[in-house]
């Protein structure tokens, strides 16, 4: 009897302690249909992540009690249109069964810590008030050089979010190289970033900011600010971007700034618009250039996993010593997240 009654209390507290931990398996399928135009050369094409990168995941939660949690995620991208798996240009030839993310952390009061391979502070608010639902129609994303050129998900990261005070909120994450001596004699590469934001009515306002040591070249830095309004009729985005020493050969400092407003036709439709610049600089004058867009579109909700949209980009670079460039895209996808 005295056993029985032991082996019904641990089920009772196994019991338990599963109705306090999930596990949810996840993603993004996202896939796009269109014509793309570079210099002279049209190309029909099937595309995968017009709106959001094709994912899937697996997370998970723990409650520890008294408020605290653990936490895990590992996220993996992929190209929809072909399958192939996605890779992450900061670590290029190494084989990644999670190229997006990997992390295990802690929450709670506190805030939220994660450890792994995480998105860096910067890019939490990189992209957060770019108009055209900050898509592959956006010029934003083929006219500033921020958004291709930072490391956007490093390994070794160590990462904190504080928890929000009266709308206002941050986050820091320091990534560690882990290649001193290499080559002989230098220390580690890392990088740090970090950001403010504030959030609470009509107003939002992010500001992020990304440090990437260079080693043996100049550090490359990363500055963002950025802001949206809700006016109801209309919400309203604007950003202005300041990056230096950006590049391989040369290295360039640039101005950006991108202008935009989402327009709900019905509780199913927006349509939206967005106007981009930048304009890079050397301080040796050895390289000069102009960048600028627009883009608009239309996003449809099926339903609360499944939107259609569509629209058109357009962007135009011009050199200071080569002939000038063009790229348009017109495009028509389909979302649905699981």
């Amino acid at each position: 009897m005295k056993k029985s009654l032991i082996a019904l209390a641990v089920l009772a507290a196994s019991g338990a302690a599963m109705a306090q931990s999930t596990v949810t398996v996840y993603g993004i399928a996202d896939v796009w249909v269109g014509s793309e135009k570079t210099g002279d050369v049209r190309d029909s094409k099937v595309g995968s992540g017009g709106v959001s990168g094709s994912r899937w995941g697996i997370k998970g939660t723990e409650d520890l009690g008294g408020g605290l949690k653990a936490n895990f995620l590992l996220e993996q991208g992929f190209s929809i249109d072909s399958g192939a798996a996605g890779t992450n240009d900061s670590q290029p030839g190494v084989a990644q069964a999670f190229s997006r993310q990997s992390y295990v952390g802690l929450s709670g009061g506190f805030g939220e810590v994660k450890l792994g391979k995480v998105w860096t502070a910067y890019d939490d608010v990189q992209g957060s008030s770019d108009a055209v639902f900050d898509s592959a129609l956006s010029p934003m994303n083929k006219v500033f050089i921020s958004t291709s050129n930072y490391n956007s998900n490093p390994a070794n990261t160590i990462y904190y979010a504080t928890p929000s005070f009266g709308g206002f909120a941050g986050a820091v994450s320091y990534s560690l190289g882990e290649n001193k001596g290499t080559p002989a004699g230098t220390d580690a590469t890392s990088i740090t970033a970090f950001n403010v934001t504030y959030g609470a009515g009509p107003l939002a306002l992010q500001l992020g900011y990304q440090v990437e040591d260079g080693k043996t070249a100049n550090d490359q830095k990363f500055t963002r600010l950025g802001g949206t309004y809700d006016l109801g009729v209309a919400k309203l985005y604007a950003n202005y971007g300041k990056v230096s020493n950006v590049g391989n050969a040369v290295d360039r400092d640039a101005s950006e700034y991108q202008i935009g407003a989402d327009f709900p036709v019905s509780s199913a439709l927006t349509l939206s618009a967005s106007y981009a610049k930048s304009d890079d600089s050397n301080p040796a004058g050895v390289y000069e250039a102009t960048r600028k867009g627009y883009g608009v579109g239309a996003a449809y909700s099926l339903s609360k996993r499944t939107t259609v949209y569509g629209g058109y980009e357009s962007d135009k670079k011009t050199n200071q010593s080569a002939a000038d460039t063009k790229h348009s895209l017109f495009a028509v996808g389909l979302k649905h997240t699981f």
